[in-house]
């Protein structure tokens, strides 16, 4: 089970997190708790379900403790990688993640697990605790406000 999603899990704590040392450490508890559990669990097969509300959780814990100081924390540059396009591909996901950065956290959640984790509105709703039609709202929000961000650092 750990090396099955091990690294999909610590790249959705990444995303939600903006860091990978902190992320590793969620997922790595996630795993804990889940070991912990494993003979309570009603449905083994749930176990990656369990695994990714526990990121999900985790990441909120985390993110509340350094709401005030990290509120506007700058992202890492990514290193120069040589060629020019990948110069200005670097500097428009830089935009795409500051602008993702900038969103409330539900919608960074609900974006995160659509489009990195690849998950289902139902999935989603059931790993955050809402209604499908919340997750809709979320996600048609986040991304009108990730669409406005991103138009707005682009225009001179």
């Amino acid at each position: 089970m750990y090396a099955g999603h091990w690294r999909r899990l610590v790249g959705l704590a990444v995303l939600l997190l903006g860091e990978s040392a902190t992320a590793e450490e969620v997922v790595q508890d996630a795993f804990v708790a889940l070991h912990r559990r494993w003979r309570r669990l009603d449905d083994p097969g749930a176990a990656a379900a369990y695994l990714r509300q526990a990121v999900v959780n985790g990441a909120r814990d985390v993110l509340r403790h350094r709401q005030v100081a990290d509120r506007h924390r700058p992202l890492p540059d990514p290193e120069p990688e040589g060629p020019e396009e990948r110069a200005l591909r670097a500097a428009e996901h830089r935009r795409v993640l500051a602008a993702l950065d900038a969103l409330p956290p539900r919608q960074r959640e609900v974006l995160v697990l659509r489009y990195h984790a690849d998950l289902s509105e139902q999935d989603i709703a059931e790993a955050l605790g809402v209604s499908r039609g919340a997750v809709k709202t979320h996600a048609h929000r986040g991304l009108a406000a990730l669409r406005a961000a991103v138009r707005t650092e682009e225009t001179p």
